[in-house]
């Protein structure tokens, strides 16, 4: 198994709809979190992260950094969501990492459309 799992509710994305990932971490070192990183390839708009393990967050927020001592069991759910009208369909990279004293351990990336 891989030290870090990640998963998205759909690869299949439209504007406003809530974008649920999934995040569960078995690397046996010490690690400092979880970052995930959104790019929508093609574009200058941003992705909007909402909450994470149930706590909202208060201001936007383009990249989100989860610590490990909020991670029970060593996973985190995240929730987001992308508000512009595309006009035309995208390509949306997901890439979530383990951190360890500001350096990347290992990383897995997801790849979903965005489109109307």
């Amino acid at each position: 198994m891989k030290d870090i799992e990640f998963k998205l509710n759909s690869t299949e994305i439209h504007p406003n709809s809530e974008i649920i990932g999934t995040i569960t971490v078995s690397y046996p070192g010490r690690y400092d979190g979880v970052v995930i990183n959104t790019q929508i390839l093609d574009s200058n708009e941003h992705i909007t992260y909402k909450s994470y393990n149930g706590k909202t967050i208060s201001n936007n927020v383009a990249r989100l950094f989860i610590n490990k001592d909020v991670m029970s069991e060593n996973k985190a759910e995240f929730t987001a969501v992308i508000k512009f009208e595309p006009t035309q369909e995208y390509e949306v990279k997901f890439r979530a990492s383990i951190i360890e004293q500001h350096k990347e351990i290992e990383s897995q990336i997801i790849f979903a459309k965005y489109s109307i």
